[in-house]
């Protein structure tokens, strides 16, 4: 696989900014490899589990150069290792020892990651450009088990350069946990319980294409069956020859690395011992593949290595999910059906590689290209990772399963916990196939016949369920549901699952319930997402449920259920004026503290267990408190299309009011007794104040923290409203935060590494772009709010993506429509025109073919109705050429 084009950037890392760097490589439910900031392979959670710090000693890429007639060099790939340097032994890392390339920078644009090192001595500039691919709307070939890591090797001189480039891994399946530490009782770089046994068997191959392939396929034959070690890796190289070994030999006093160092240094290829028993106890197996190239002068070559692995037998217990299976709970993985091992893997993989970089690249340059601030594109583009980390995966009968986020060593709060998914659209957007499923397996597993949803799925699905509700998740459910619909089109998806989506509104009005007096407010015991539970009405959970009431409201319409839409209507009515007169302090929406006459009197799966039982004075409460997520209800309905809830006076002014009360320029004089997710001289929007010093005295736990999936709401939502500046403020603040110094870029924390909320990042896109789609009517919708006289973006939905473009000048506003992949189909589309103008005429044109429409102005909005439904395919546009003149023009005496 050569490299012949260039590939885009986002951001530039280097010098401090590369510290906390690690680059996720890996497909969707795969697990992932990850490099470091000096292009060190770090973090090999590949086993069925999270696995910070993992990092095998032994493993890296070196490289030995030889000018013609010169003295050769040899360099480990990697920048130099930087301080401390204060183990008891010396730098911990064994290879320490060995020359590194003394300068690297990371140009980044997720998936694609390029390292440029360079050193003074070394005739070649290396660039080492690693991605796994990334396809919008394609979950089978983001889904792949492997890292691409592709050397380039480029000679500034006059002289032609030899030049062999070799990988080396250590075979650590079998080891029982995550810690890479030497001592005086473990062998140096060991992995500590390693089981031994470990074989590395050489492969030789051709890929369906012709692409040669040598690899090492590593395996254990000491795991025990279907535990979730029980797998292969593989180290492939892209070469029509290559040299390998499959052990460094004995490791008494470090021969082992002496060995490796001496064979690769003389010649740049390796001698294999005619025999190579497995690894002995508590040992793993290194084993190295390389090849030769020679470089001409003011020249390159290229050379593509893969690392790909296949461990099918992931578990529920394994991985930290909850399960009362006596086995752990087997559920396997969806990737690695495809796949007999990690050799297998490759083989099938290398001759996809330049068609899966082509359509990841064309996503990743219109997705850089766009014309929008720096912040959001990192924000929106960066968290995609974790949809690849171990927060997520895909069992092996192919439902996708997620996380919060992740542990160190396991997964974080099991369950796809529909309180913290509620947030994130990305998964929605950019791989709807899996949002869907997530909303099939809350139906169909989570969601009892009383209508109550388990807010948290166990496995295996169907085993114990978790019973207990939260409110704002299952209202939640109703409100992506209502999304899932709108975005696909699929009446199928809509009449199959309607009957459990109305439940899961009637379940409120139960006796005990949430609104058992059926007045449209949302009372009694709220379990949230801070993990308590809230007594009385209050905005987060309260303005979930008119969301949700808005969203039964429409598809009872769509199925002909007439009654309950006309009593969604009136309870949404009744309930939302009462939330506006009540709950709005002329500022914000606060919390009006009710307690019942005795717990008996609720439902008891409405308490987890994790909040206030004092019904005389409830500790845990909000109270009269500014809320980060008051509104979260409301930037739902914006993303999904249904309109105000509340007074849009009320909603801007509360949301000016959080901006105010809530967002700190720096930290120094901030308190927090909690976790800590950003300090000191960092800006951040708080998860509530108490303006007035009013605060309840021992207030819901994570009061004074910050974290980061609920700043996107609010900034995305900010957005919606018109407060362009400060939402971009917010999310301006949470990426300084994360700009590879102070934290890892693809890396945003909550209750774990890898947050899912972190996802609502994507909202910020349509907010600034004002883009909202609906197959069911066939409505296309843009009203930019940045930049709307020259706006360029994306856009994805279920049955494709692409680029819009608008640009507004003199008396013409022109938007271009362009379909990357997939197709677009239009009914309806919507415009915003500038202030102060009306339109004169309208052109319509779909491959440059006219479609003639109908226009209709109110205000700044102006609707056109197509003569036909158009689908626009793939390689296609869409143009409208909107005529402008000014109002007054319009209303001027002949």
């Amino acid at each position: 696989m050569d490299s012949q084009v260039s590939w885009p950037v986002l951001t530039h890392y280097e010098g401090a900014r590369l510290q906390e760097i690690a680059f996720p490589l890996g497909g969707i439910g795969t697990g992932t490899i990850s490099l470091g900031g000096r292009a060190e392979l770090r973090d090999f959670e590949i086993f069925n589990r999270p696995a910070k710090g993992l990092t095998p000693y032994y493993s890296f890429f070196a490289l030995r150069a030889q000018v013609e007639g010169s003295t050769p060099v040899t360099r480990v790939l990697e920048g130099v290792i930087q301080p401390p340097y204060s183990g008891s032994c010396g730098v911990e890392n064994p290879t320490a020892g060995l020359p590194r390339m003394r300068n690297v920078a990371l140009d980044a644009a997720y998936p694609f990651a390029r390292y440029t090192l360079s050193d003074p001595n070394v005739p070649l500039t290396v660039y080492l450009e690693a991605f796994n691919p990334l396809i919008p709307l394609d979950v089978d070939r983001s889904s792949l088990p492997v890292a691409i890591l592709r050397y380039v090797l480029v000679n500034p001189g006059d002289k032609p350069v030899q030049a062999s480039i070799a990988g080396s891994l250590l075979n650590c399946i079998g080891m029982e946990d995550c810690s890479c530490r030497t001592g005086p009782s473990v062998a140096p770089g060991a992995l500590r319980n390693l089981l031994g046994g470990n074989v590395n068997e050489v492969r030789r191959g051709m890929a369906g294409d012709g692409t040669v392939l040598h690899g090492l396929l590593m395996r254990s034959e000491r795991v025990s069956p279907r535990t979730p070690q029980d797998g292969t890796m593989a180290l492939v190289v892209l070469a029509e020859e290559a040299s390998w070994r499959r052990t460094w030999g004995p490791t008494h006093w470090n021969r082992h690395l002496l060995t490796f160092w001496d064979d690769f240094s003389s010649d740049g290829r390796f001698d294999d011992p005619a025999e190579v028993p497995p690894s002995p106890d508590g040992e793993g197996q290194i084993g190295s593949l390389g090849t030769t190239v020679r470089v001409e002068p003011h020249g390159r070559a290229v050379v593509t290595f893969l690392i790909s692995w296949h461990f099918p037998h992931r578990t529920a217990a394994g991985c930290g999910w909850r399960t009362t299976a006596p086995d752990g709970g087997w559920v396997g993985n969806e990737y690695a059906r495809h796949y007999a091992d990690a050799w297998d893997v490759a083989l099938k993989v290398a001759p996809q590689l330049p068609q899966l970089e082509e359509e990841s690249l064309r996503f990743v340059r219109a997705f850089v290209s766009a014309d929008l601030p720096q912040s959001v594109k990192e924000a929106a583009l960066n968290n995609l990772s974790t949809l690849r980390t171990q927060t997520c995966f895909r069992t092996a009968d192919g439902n996708f399963f997620g996380f919060e986020g992740c542990c160190d060593g396991e997964g974080c709060c099991f369950g796809s916990c529909t309180h913290v998914w509620n947030y994130e659209q990305a998964t929605a957007f950019v791989f709807p196939e899996l949002a869907r499923n997530m909303r099939e397996l809350e139906l169909e597993h989570g969601t009892l016949e009383n209508g109550m949803n388990c807010f948290r799925l166990t496995l295996p699905l169907g085993e114990d369920p978790w019973v207990h509700a939260a409110a704002d998740g299952q209202m939640g459910v109703v409100m992506k549901c209502y999304r899932e619909w709108q975005l696909s089109g699929d009446d199928g998806f809509l009449s199959r699952h309607w009957p459990t989506i109305k439940s899961l509104i009637q379940y409120c009005w139960l006796p005990g319930g949430w609104d058992a007096d059926q007045d449209g407010v949302m009372e009694g015991i709220q379990h949230n997402t801070y993990d308590v539970e809230f007594f009385g009405p209050n905005p987060l959970t309260g303005i979930w449920y008119l969301g949700a009431l808005r969203a039964g409201e429409e598809m009872a319409k769509a199925v002909g259920d007439t009654e309950f839409a006309r009593k969604c209507r009136q309870l949404f009515e009744r309930g939302s004026a009462w939330v506006d007169a009540h709950l709005f302090n002329g500022e914000y929406y606060v919390q009006e503290i009710r307690t019942p006459a005795s717990l008996e009197e609720t439902r008891p799966e409405l308490r987890v267990g994790m909040g206030e039982t004092d019904l005389a004075d409830p500790d845990f409460q909000l109270g009269s408190g500014c809320l980060v997520d008051q509104l979260v209800g409301q930037y739902m309905a914006h993303v999904v299309g249904l309109g105000y809830l509340l007074r849009p006076e009320n909603v801007k002014t509360a949301l000016r009011s959080l901006f105010r009360y809530n967002f700190r320029r720096d930290l120094h004089e901030h308190w927090n007794v909690m976790r800590t997710f950003a300090l000191a001289d960092e800006s951040a929007l708080l998860i509530c104040t108490w303006p007035h010093g009013d605060r309840p005295k021992v207030p819901f736990p994570y009061f004074s923290e910050v974290m980061t999936g609920f700043e996107y709401q609010a900034a995305a939502h900010m957005i919606f409203e018109g407060l362009v500046d400060e939402g971009l403020a917010v999310i301006d603040a949470i990426r300084a935060r994360f700009d590879g110094h102070r934290r890892n870029p693809w890396n945003e924390q909550e209750c774990g590494h890898h947050y899912a909320r972190a996802m609502a990042s994507w909202a910020a896109l349509l907010a600034l772009s004002g883009f909202h789609y609906s197959a069911v009517s066939g409505s296309l919708e843009l009203a930019p709010r940045w930049k709307p006289e020259n706006f360029h973006s994306i856009w994805t939905i279920p049955s494709g993506w692409g680029t819009v473009a608008q640009v507004v000048r003199g008396s013409e506003q022109l938007v271009q429509w362009e379909v990357q992949s997939g197709e677009l189909l239009v009914r309806v589309m919507r415009y915003e025109v500038p202030q102060g103008t009306r339109v004169s005429g309208i052109k319509v044109h779909v491959a440059d073919q006219p479609v003639a429409s109908e226009s209709r102005q109110d205000g700044k909005t102006v609707e056109l109705i197509l003569s036909r439904p158009v689908r626009v395919s793939a390689g296609r546009s869409l143009a409208v050429h909107i005529d402008l003149a000014s109002e007054e023009a319009g209303n001027s005496d002949p």
